[in-house]
């Protein structure tokens, strides 16, 4: 992989421009990608954060969702923010009949499990090994409910189990659930799929960002 690798962000929808600087300032050649050729010419991709069905919906008229899925399928790494984490979620609680998952992520997430824009907030989380806090911007995001046996959770914040309505699970070499503690799940990883509920092209901290890139110059 080229030291300058190429990553696209999905660009129907979402907070593109804002994705496309910060993977530039941490070394990344970043594009958009509208269309399948576009797709086929990057190393690595950003679904961004927006709505979930409309960005299905986009994909599928632009007739980029059978090769987005493809590219997934063949292992291509992808950091899913917000809206983005849905679209690459095995299982989806709360989702609209029809909508088909990119794959990639061994996880049942839940739509809007925070509420409205108006309940939108920002709080710090402690993401991987990164050895300061990392603040999180949270607008109408998703929650991750349960990962599968190979899903690493990078990042998570803890509340009242009464408040967060319920304890994360996490599935067992039987596929029995396992309580993770009360906690709220907000940042996975499967191989070389990354997703966070929050939107982290929203701060100045590009540490998710360069984290990303560096899995894809890895990979």
């Amino acid at each position: 992989m080229s030291p300058d690798p190429v990553v696209g962000v999905f660009a129907l929808q979402g907070d593109v421009r804002e994705h496309l600087s910060m993977l530039r300032s941490v070394g990344a050649q970043a594009r958009p990608v509208r269309r399948p050729e576009e797709l086929s010419e990057v190393d690595a991709l950003v679904l961004p954060g927006g709505e979930s069905t409309t960005m299905y919906k986009l994909a599928t008229s632009f007739e980029l969702f059978g090769p987005l899925q493809a590219r997934v399928a063949e292992g291509m790494p992808v950091l899913g923010t917000c809206a983005g984490m849905i679209l690459l979620a095995d299982s989806v609680a709360g989702g609209i009949e029809g909508q088909q998952s990119l794959g990639g992520l061994d996880v049942v997430v839940r739509r809007n499990a925070f509420g409205r824009q108006v309940d939108s907030f920002e709080t710090d989380v402690q993401f991987a090994d990164f050895a300061e806090p990392l603040h999180a911007v949270f607008i109408r995001a998703p929650l991750v409910e349960k990962v599968g046996a190979e899903v690493e959770v990078l990042a998570t914040f803890h509340t009242d189990a009464a408040e967060s309505g319920g304890v994360a699970q996490r599935e067992g070499p039987g596929g029995d659930p396992t309580p993770i503690a009360a906690a709220r799940i907000v940042a996975v990883r499967q191989g070389a799929v990354v997703a966070t509920s929050f939107h982290p092209e929203l701060t100045a901290d590009d540490r998710v960002h360069r984290y990303f890139v560096e899995l894809v110059r890895s990979s």
